[in-house]
């Protein structure tokens, strides 16, 4: 038996990071989310916003460090691995804001299958903008519908997870991996 490669995704504010912290509070394996980092990296280089001033860039970075995820996750022999994004997700970004990539960006997503993809809904009781997050709740729509576009094009089969508490979406999650 392999490692099980699990996606959780979803636009920005759907409550991803926090199914994530609460998936590795249980003891489960958890490779978080990297663009908060990349821009981090980005403010100590003097760039605000590395998505708004260089969108390729920024999108190359996360491709990279997201195929290294995918790769480290095969570490993990027989175990399951949430990952907080997949490979896709960049397309889906540079598709909503309507930039091009080259065909190694679509290569990269054909080389990673995942076992799973769960989605989240946006949800606006639950957003919140902050430093990193600068989009509206109109465009965590937007990028949900993107991200659906891009996962199905892959011909994956996205798995809605419920509105509800974390302990409840969390539950959704573990009992549909171990079906």
């Amino acid at each position: 038996m392999s490692t099980k490669k699990v996606v959780i995704t979803g636009g920005p504010g759907t409550g991803k990071s926090t199914l994530v912290n609460a998936l590795i509070q249980q003891g489960h394996i958890c490779l978080e989310e990297i663009s908060r980092q990349v821009i981090l990296e980005a403010k100590k280089e003097g760039i605000d916003q590395l998505f708004l001033t260089n969108p390729l860039l920024f999108s190359e970075l996360l491709l990279k460090g997201r195929q290294q995820q995918y790769l480290e996750a095969n570490l993990y022999k027989n175990k399951t691995v949430f990952f907080d994004r997949g490979v896709h997700d960049v397309l889906a970004y540079m598709d909503f804001i309507g930039d091009t990539y080259p065909e190694n960006f679509v290569q990269t997503c054909n080389e990673a299958a995942y076992d799973l993809v769960f989605i989240l809904k946006p949800w606006e009781a639950i957003y919140t903008s902050d430093n990193e997050r600068y989009e509206t709740f109109d465009q965590a729509q937007k990028i949900h519908d993107h991200l659906v576009n891009t996962y199905k094009s892959f011909n994956y089969k996205l798995i809605d997870v419920p509105f509800g508490t974390v302990k409840e979406r969390t539950s959704f999650i573990i009992n549909t991996v171990n079906m």
